[in-house]
């Protein structure tokens, strides 16, 4: 059996083309040509595979790849035919190519619903282009979210520093204020005035005309308060019929001054039956080493001392 497979001694092809230059010229150059394609295509077939491990139809890549190698094989085998009558072996190739390309065949058709099912580059784009849709839609969704967020915690945060009754500071919130103001003062070694009111004979508003009415007092009585001070000064309700002004860059006589503003805007606030709201001012002024509680306590101090003195005054002074 090899020696029929290695018998040359058949008639050579070129007999079949009368030894014709231009016959043997075109035959050669184009097997030629043919042989070196169908040697370079399987290379660049295997190095494919070796390289996109991740392609789902290597398999089909690699029978390609033998295919055309074989169909190579056979051109190579038929310029060697020229000179010499080696058909069995040209049989035997052509054989194995014969296998190979139907084994091929069968494979691409079994495959060729997945392959139609592969995207095309139209079909990317227009996903790719959804995608960065979908993708600025949440940019944007979130943006969204972050605002609520932030208006929701500024919302928050002024509910929890802020008195309900009379939208002013509540004591937490006008004590912060009062910290940080220190802070502040210390620091840079600027003037700090601090003013406690409290309503004169509140308590019988109340017992008079009732906590609804004695609410609406202070709410008007805040008013009045805020109104009257500077957008840099601080307001809150310290407690009860009580308030806390922060003034900074302030001096004691001009914190004085201030608070007969406030007294006197106060006392134009009156209850439903024209009774006329009064108050009792004490002012502190900061010096080196003063705290917090120092600075309430003494005008808190100021404040019964005005109280003493026969209310509705500004106390300065020990």
């Amino acid at each position: 059996m090899l020696d029929h497979f290695m018998d040359g001694s058949f008639m050579p092809h070129g007999y079949c083309l009368q030894w014709r230059g231009d016959l043997l010229f075109m035959t050669l150059v184009g097997d030629g040509l043919t042989v070196l394609a169908y040697g370079l295509i399987p290379i660049a077939l295997i190095q494919l595979v070796r390289q996109r491990t991740d392609l789902r139809f290597n398999h089909i890549f690699l029978l390609f790849a033998a295919f055309i190698a074989f169909c190579g094989l056979t051109h190579a085998i038929n310029i060697l035919n020229i000179w010499h009558g080696y058909y069995y072996f040209a049989g035997v190739a052509k054989l194995i190519t014969g296998i190979i390309s139907i084994s091929t065949a069968y494979v691409l058709w079994k495959l060729l619903p997945a392959i139609i099912e592969i995207p095309s580059v139209a079909q990317l784009r227009e996903q790719n282009q959804r995608l960065l849709e979908a993708q600025e839609e949440l940019r944007q969704a979130n943006l969204s979210l972050e605002e609520k967020v932030r208006v929701r915690t500024e919302a928050l945060q002024k509910l929890a520093n802020t008195d309900q009754l009379t939208q002013l500071n509540n004591r937490g919130a006008i004590l912060d204020n009062l910290d940080n103001e220190l802070k502040r003062t210390e620091r840079y070694k600027h003037n700090l005035s601090v003013l406690m009111l409290d309503l004169d004979l509140f308590k019988e508003i109340n017992d008079k005309f009732g906590h609804l009415e004695g609410d609406n007092v202070l709410s008007s009585v805040a008013a009045k308060i805020k109104d009257t001070c500077r957008q840099t000064d601080s307001v809150g309700r310290y407690g009860g019929e009580e308030f806390l002004a922060i003034l900074p860059e302030t001096t004691l006589q001009d914190a004085e001054e201030m608070a007969n503003r406030i007294r006197l805007a106060v006392s134009e606030c009156q209850t439903k039956d024209g009774v006329k709201i009064t108050c009792s001012i004490g002012v502190s002024s900061y010096q080196t080493g003063d705290t917090a509680v120092e600075l309430i306590n003494m005008a808190d101090n100021r404040v019964y001392k005005a109280k003493n003195l026969g209310r509705n005054m500004v106390v300065f002074e020990d």
